[in-house]
């Protein structure tokens, strides 16, 4: 039975993209692509995986894509097609470096949780304690109304710290805003991320400011686009938990990162910038026309060969399949990775578990393909069948996971936006989901 719950812990809608994906094993060895590079036996034990991934590089949506998967602390399975760009000649491997965008912002709910586990923070502690700015924030009544006096309102309570690590304080996102809010991020340079050098209109615009202390400055001046602690929404609150972590660790974000939970994890190619040295590793990043791939940023001249901004904590990682494989291969040992202690168990169990506040509205929540799921630190957690389920999704396409009831941990790195114009990260996970219920029950 136990096959059967955790198939059943992702939804039933269609498994794979037509019923020949279910039959992968028998169907792999005639499609027009295979594996270019594959750990031994991994295709094998992931027949249905191997197909999926085939499909897109085959049918030329993405220039390459490479799934890692693996149970507990076993070694991981990875499956890796096509090439670094479209036309390109370099393949691609596991440690192949991709822009996991929002795949950061875990790592980043996971080092406050650490500060939360240091004494430094507690969980529903106000952020005006550490950022007084934020004290007195305006509320839109009209949501992405016009900012005026007669459509502002006060904050009925504080933002906490489990509001910035659950989207559900309220603020706003400029890819997310519409009219004079949106503006209104732009103009302040409340842009927390980079995609391109090329000046394309819409979601890409605008340039950061310098600095996490100028980015809280500027955003505690902007209203809020909730009252905090009632809606979930998908917002700039973990860029933010990136200054709040430098306020109360004395150290820059980046380096707490570093020496918290990469350095630790043996994360050694995930970085805010890609250094010249290693741009050969680098993919090319597309954007979907209809279904022409528009190169947006290419490895020669890519934006993170420079110096971020800031430290990007809701979208800034460069990460290879590897290296975010270490990552979840240390949640899924609760804390610990080949034989050492990384994270307490506790801290691990906090920030894999939900942090809704109670004061969340009842119509409220995370919901995705038709399901509702809690939130945890920066992710999304699994209820009822598909309890024990945590991770988060990338702006271009990439996708991490682990089951932490199961062991089962799973990556997809690809690279195009948006990520909603192919149905990769809505049928990855029930991919994996079907091979390993077919594992379980062998």
């Amino acid at each position: 039975m136990q096959h059967q719950t955790l198939t059943a812990a992702f939804s039933r809608r269609a498994l794979f993209r037509s019923s020949a994906m279910m039959g992968a094993g028998a169907a792999f060895s005639s499609l027009p692509f295979s594996a270019a590079w594959a750990r031994e036996g991994s295709v094998t034990r992931w027949p249905g995986v191997a197909q999926f991934v085939n499909g897109f590089v085959g049918e030329g949506d993405v220039a390459c894509m490479i799934a890692t998967m693996g149970w507990g602390q076993q070694e991981a399975d990875t499956i890796a097609v096509g090439q670094r760009s479209f036309g390109g000649s370099g393949g691609v491997d596991a440690d192949t470096l991709f822009r996991i965008y929002s795949m950061t912002k875990p790592i980043t709910g996971l080092a406050t949780v650490l500060c939360i586990e240091d004494g430094l923070l507690s969980l529903d502690q106000p952020l005006a304690e550490i950022l007084p700015a934020f004290s007195n924030m305006q509320v839109q009544r009209q949501y992405d109304g016009p900012i005026t006096a007669d459509n502002l309102e006060p904050a009925e309570r504080q933002i906490t710290i489990r509001h910035l690590l659950t989207h559900t304080s309220g603020l706003g996102y400029s890819i997310v805003q519409q009219g004079p809010i949106a503006d209104a991020y732009v103009e302040a340079g409340l842009v927390p991320g980079q995609v391109t050098r090329l000046p394309l209109p819409g979601a890409f615009r605008g340039e950061a400011v310098d600095s996490l202390e100028l980015f809280a400055d500027r955003l505690a001046t902007m209203p809020l686009v909730h009252q905090p602690g009632t809606r979930w929404s998908y917002s700039v609150s973990l860029d933010l938990l990136g200054r709040v972590i430098e306020v109360v660790s004395g150290k820059s974000f980046d380096t707490f990162l570093q020496d918290r939970i990469l350095g630790p994890c043996g994360m050694t190619s995930t970085t805010f910038r890609v250094a010249e040295q290693d741009k050969g590793r680098l993919t090319a990043n597309y954007f979907l026309l209809g279904d022409v791939p528009v190169p947006i940023d290419l490895p020669d001249s890519s934006i993170y060969l420079d110096e971020p901004a800031f430290p990007f904590g809701g979208a800034g990682l460069v990460s290879s399949s590897n290296d975010y494989d270490r990552f979840l291969r240390m949640l899924a040992g609760w804390g610990m990775i080949e034989g050492n202690r990384v994270v307490s168990e506790p801290a691990v169990r906090l920030a894999t578990s939900n942090l809704f506040p109670d004061t969340l509205a009842g119509d409220d929540g995370f919901s995705s393909g038709g399901r509702t799921f809690g939130f945890g630190a920066g992710g999304l957690v699994g209820l009822g069948t598909a309890e024990g389920l945590y991770g988060w999704f990338g702006a271009a396409g990439t996708a991490g996971l682990v089951n932490m009831k199961w062991g089962l941990r799973h990556n997809l790195m690809t690279q195009y936006m948006p990520s909603t114009e192919l149905p990769v990260q809505n049928e990855f996970p029930l991919v994996v989901a079907a091979d390993a219920a077919n594992q379980m029950g062998a």
